[in-house]
């Protein structure tokens, strides 16, 4: 008989994770070369892209809601603990945190790179006309040190997923490409949320981006 297997992650959440994983490669490398123009479009599909998730966290697949995976401080320590099983399909108490952490600053990035200017008040992102000089460069400076948060924040994505191959034998990045991992006794795959409600999240996520690339000036 063929192994059984479970749906873990969707098409949307796959393509919205590797996405992103690309844009923001692509946006460290457009600013540390100055190619400020291709940052700020590369800023403007992050926030379609994040539009997007925060809608599919709402009404998208199981595994991808946030209902799904944001538990609540006693269910990490449990989990901590060892005394919480430890779900094959979605993320686990304390993951599911740290998706919600990188989504934060995500959004911080992406909020205070429409709004920033540059010393020289040449360059600027399309809704800076809502605040004042000054204003504008303190949301330039932290949008430069949370990219600082967003990696350490990365890297300790990286050190979990290591970790969970290395102590646990538990491969966490093969279902992220595959969308499939092996079915246990007591499990239930992941239900595929309808197409018409990708449609819907994607239009929204769109008309966001480019009503915000025209400072909402139509």
């Amino acid at each position: 008989m063929a192994e059984r297997r479970l749906i873990a992650w969707d098409l949307p959440t796959r393509l919205f994770h590797w996405s992103l994983v690309g844009l923001l490669a692509f946006s460290w490398w457009s600013a540390e070369n100055h190619a400020l123009e291709w940052h700020l479009w590369s800023g403007l599909t992050v926030l379609g892209l994040l539009t997007f998730r925060l809608l599919w966290g709402l009404f998208g697949s199981d595994t991808a809601r946030f209902s799904h995976f944001v538990k609540g401080p006693r269910a990490v320590v449990r989990y901590l603990r060892g005394a919480e099983r430890n779900p094959s399909v979605g993320h686990n108490p304390l993951g599911g945190w740290s998706v919600i952490a990188l989504l934060l600053v995500l959004l911080m990035q992406v909020s205070t790179g429409l709004v920033a200017v540059d010393v020289d008040g040449i360059d600027s992102g399309p809704l800076s006309y809502l605040l004042d000089f000054d204003q504008s460069r303190v949301a330039a400076e932290i949008h430069e040190w949370s990219f600082n948060i967003l990696l350490g924040l990365s890297a300790l994505h990286v050190a979990a997923i290591l970790f969970y191959v290395a102590a646990k034998r538990r491969n966490l990045l093969w279902p992220m490409i595959t969308g499939s991992v092996p079915a246990g006794d007591d499990e239930t795959g992941a239900r595929p949320a309808p197409a018409w409600r990708v449609l819907v999240a994607a239009a929204v996520a769109s008309a966001l981006a480019y009503g915000a690339s025209t400072g909402f000036r139509l």
